[in-house]
């Protein structure tokens, strides 16, 4: 089984879909189990894949198609783990803010906290600040996520904060922002709790403030 793990991870940062499933489809009838899976070779590939992000020696369409790898794998196991697995790391609601339309760097980060063991409620583009609240009242995550790829939609981060507030649910979740344009500084200026760079630190970000 290290071998086929090693070679799931392979595929990963290969970006290869089809060889990945097979893979998958293989370890399950060996025994198994989800959980594993993804512990063992799902995960340890998108770590690589974040390495090498981070070290320039990968770039965005390389981890596109390895975190498009991860999902695929994911759709196969998702079913097959039990709420507590599905929730070990976290609950995360994620979203790009309201008049933003940008979605790459968002569901990177997705899939990514996904393959961190997060449970992900991805809300889409264009998310208004309500739209933040409501979700935080239905799905009670432990992290509020949010992307801007533009520098005239930065100000929406401060508005969700604000209506969090006005909710008086603000201090039910820790608040995350990100994107292009996005510095740390900005981010605790309007009262977030955690800034990612890029993807992988968004991921690294989003463990320290579970305490992991």
């Amino acid at each position: 089984m290290p071998e086929l793990n090693s070679s799931l991870a392979n595929a990963v940062v290969e970006g290869d879909i089809d060889v990945a499933k097979k893979l998958i489809n293989q370890a399950l009838a060996e025994g198994a189990t989800a959980q594993g899976i993804i512990d063992k070779g799902l995960t340890p590939g998108m770590d690589c894949v974040g390495q090498r992000f981070k070290e320039g020696e990968m770039f965005i369409p390389e981890v596109l198609l390895s975190a498009r790898t991860m999902q695929a794998g994911m759709e196969i196991l998702r079913p097959l783990l039990t709420e507590k697995q599905a929730t070990a790391a976290g609950t995360v609601v994620i979203g790009t803010v309201e008049g933003d339309i940008h979605t790459i760097g968002k569901d990177l980060v997705s899939i990514m906290m996904e393959g961190a063991g997060f449970k992900v409620i991805d809300l889409g583009i264009d998310v208004k600040p309500q739209r933040f609240v409501e979700a935080v009242r239905e799905h009670k995550p432990d992290i509020v996520a949010m992307s801007a790829m533009l520098t005239t939609t930065m100000p929406k981060f401060a508005e969700t904060v604000n209506a969090l507030k006005e909710a008086g649910i603000r201090d039910r979740v820790k608040i995350m922002a990100g994107g292009a344009p996005v510095s740390r500084d900005f981010v605790a200026k309007v009262g977030a709790d955690g800034y990612g760079s890029n993807a992988t630190a968004a991921v690294d970000s989003a463990k320290s403030l579970m305490g992991r």
